[in-house]
């Protein structure tokens, strides 16, 4: 794939997977009210506002770099010529999911709703389900050798406190 066609194949992606799920979804559920803050205290609604903006960054990083580097778009229907180790990979295999899962946590912390704590709950299983079982077979059976050397060093879901090394 083109590098142009990567970046807007990405950009369409974005628009509509992420930000549906990460956006319209949680306003639907919440319309973003304030609800009374976590535990009563109103400096947790710092912390959500931190998560939300620190997951918003992961976002936008790695998606540039599955378009820019990996030549292609997280969409399983176009994905990267090449693995992506770079950036938030050497940390987590899956940066797009936790910053997604972030953001989804950070507005329920923010607006005080355990409702969207439950819906960021699913949506991490649902992707811990499609990472396990459709993911991480077909990065293993197109990258071999280079994946299963990340896959052993980069842990999928809890990040490492150090960046991995490895072939970049």
């Amino acid at each position: 794939m083109r590098r142009t066609a990567a970046v807007i194949g990405t950009a369409i992606f974005f628009v509509f997977v992420p930000c549906v799920v990460a956006g319209v979804i949680p306003w639907w559920i919440s319309r973003w009210e304030f609800r009374l803050s976590f535990l009563g205290v109103e400096l947790t609604r710092f912390v959500g506002a931190a998560l939300i903006l620190a997951g918003v960054a992961g976002l936008v990083d790695s998606f540039a770099r599955f378009a820019l580097q990996g030549l292609g778009t997280p969409a399983p229907i176009a994905p990267t010529q090449h693995l992506v180790v770079t950036g938030l990979y050497r940390y987590v295999r899956n940066p797009i999911y936790v910053a997604v899962v972030a953001v989804i946590f950070g507005q329920a912390v923010l607006f005080g709703d355990w409702r969207l704590f439950a819906y960021g709950a699913v949506f991490w299983l649902l992707c811990h389900l499609f990472v396990v079982g459709y993911e991480e077979p077909t990065l293993k059976e197109s990258f071999a050798a280079k994946y299963e050397a990340f896959r052993i060093n980069v842990p999928r879901w809890i990040p490492r406190l150090t960046a991995w090394r490895g072939d970049q």
